[in-house]
């Protein structure tokens, strides 16, 4: 049987930083291999070399099915048969199924050349249908749930395009997905194996791994550690091998935080999506918020900060806020760590010491004048306080995976001391290692008296960090998880329908 997927010596360096060291990987037909490992541990780079984005550097060899890959081509990873799907699934949401998977390889047209509309949508429909997924081709991918956008962008990604589809490489393919549709997704991917193809998938959830993948590959510090089978192998040997050391387990226990004054008072607020939010959140209190996509769990933050437009009330240390003045919240003491650090939270093309100062630049202002020295060294602080990767403050943001980027974003609110700190989906696509630094930096904040506020889709991290979960459904809090309730199995049948009193009935 041909090795579909043959690295050898894989390297690239940027500006004399390493980013792959000598890598070398082989995934048999049907094979699902997760890569696993720290931001900045070089994953990245790989795809993005198999992609045609990158040009390693010479000595470094790839062949597909037995073909070379020609570097620095989009075009020719595709005819070898490499087919990807990025985290952000590359879709047009005002579009339908039929016109997105047309993107990048046109329509079906007749002898005057119009579009055959009909068999567009026959071949939409089938090769969803393939992949286990019946739906309405002509709808708006935006409007469809996540696990079925994922499914068209997969479908697009694996149509035929004169090439034989021999491996198909998911980035991240769970990360914007709740459980439930996570469970879907797995079984699409088991089916797309059992056709023959292989699956490289990206993953920083160790869950999916073991769900999904017959095979891991672990890159840390650019480096390859170890290829093995998934079977026989225990949830914290992986952790290891991904960070290098073990991890101490932390439990927080909620009854020993003191909680101090209410900070932050929600009284019926109201969006798109919620309906009369009443919540308080104390000093030095961490409360989690629950729901599954629609639930308005997703639109709590922004409400909150004044991002969108609101109902009701926000009270934070006895004063109304206005709303949509995300400029008077932030005088008020409200941090916001948004879900979508690209669009809402990071300056791409600005320096890491600018990302991080801009809330508050005159912190290093004398007589008029930016002093740059005391910008650096208190950039360079937080840099070392949420190890940051590559710590250089003259970076720019683009140039930091993903993980990082994030790291960055928090250093910037954390730095004000906030009063109010609001954290949406704060470890999404973040590895193990800086997810165990972001917890900590919660449990710090906490102690210092800071309320915090957590909305997530992953359950064991709510568990982690909160003295309390709220479970939202339709829009409604109809739940509140705490103490001997509060477990990952409570939150996940709550959000979906199951009330913690069911559960210990």
């Amino acid at each position: 049987m041909t090795t579909v997927l043959s690295v050898r010596d894989a390297t690239k360096i940027f500006g004399g930083q390493t980013a792959l060291d000598h890598v070398s990987i082989d995934v048999q037909p049907g094979e699902v291999r997760a890569l696993v490992g720290q931001n900045g541990c070089g994953k990245s780079t790989l795809i993005k070399i198999l992609a045609g984005f990158h040009e390693p550097e010479p000595g470094t060899s790839v062949t597909v099915g037995g073909e070379e890959l020609a570097f620095s081509n989009a075009t020719a990873s595709e005819s070898v048969g490499l087919r990807f799907v990025h985290q952000d699934l590359g879709l047009v949401a005002n579009l339908d199924a039929v016109d997105n998977m047309a993107i990048g390889q046109g329509y079906i047209t007749g002898p005057t050349k119009t579009i055959s509309w009909k068999k567009e949508r026959a071949a939409a429909r089938e090769a969803l249908l393939e992949l286990g997924y019946d739906i309405n081709v002509r709808m708006p991918v935006g409007a469809l749930a996540m696990s079925e956008r994922t499914a068209v962008a997969i479908a697009r990604a694996m149509s035929t395009r004169g090439s034989e589809t021999r491996m198909l490489i998911l980035d991240e393919p769970t990360a914007n997905l709740p459980a439930a549709e996570a469970q879907r997704l797995y079984k699409l991917v088991r089916g797309v194996a059992d056709r023959g193809i292989a699956v490289l998938f990206v993953s920083h959830h160790f869950d999916e791994v073991f769900e999904m993948a017959d095979s891991v590959t672990v890159l840390r510090d650019a480096k390859h550690i170890i290829t093995r089978p998934v079977e026989g192998l225990t949830e914290e040997e992986l952790i290891e091998l991904v960070v290098g050391r073990k991890i101490e387990e932390h439990v927080t226990d909620a009854d020993a935080r003191e909680h101090g004054k209410p900070v932050i008072e929600l009284k019926g607020l109201a969006g798109a999506a919620v309906h009369g939010l009443d919540l308080t959140v104390h000093a030095g209190e961490v409360v989690g918020i629950a729901g599954i996509t629609g639930s308005g769990r997703e639109e709590v933050a922004a409400l909150v900060f004044g991002g969108h437009d609101r109902g009701g009330e926000v009270i934070v240390n006895g004063e109304a806020l206005p709303q949509c003045r995300p400029d008077i919240s932030i005088e008020r003491g409200i941090a916001l760590v948004p879900a979508e650090r690209h669009a809402n939270a990071s300056l791409m093309d600005q320096t890491l010491r600018e990302n991080i100062t801009i809330v508050n630049p005159s912190a290093h202002m004398s007589m008029g004048f930016l002093r740059r020295s005391s910008e650096r060294s208190d950039v360079n602080e937080w840099l070392d306080k949420l190890d940051v990767r590559p710590r250089n403050s003259e970076y720019t943001m683009a140039q930091l995976s993903g993980g990082n980027q994030q790291k960055v974003v928090i250093a910037r609110w954390m730095r004000q001391e906030p009063s109010v700190l609001i954290l949406d989906e704060p470890t999404q696509g973040v590895d193990v290692g800086a997810k165990a630094d972001i917890h900590r930096l919660v449990d710090e904040a906490a102690a210092q008296g800071t309320a915090v506020l957590v909305a997530s889709t992953d359950h064991e991290e709510l568990v982690r960090v909160c003295d309390r979960v709220i479970i939202m459904r339709r829009g409604k809090a109809v739940d509140v998880l705490k103490g001997a309730t509060l477990t990952n199995d409570n939150i996940t049948a709550a959000s979906i329908g199951r009330d913690s009193s069911d559960s210990a009935a």
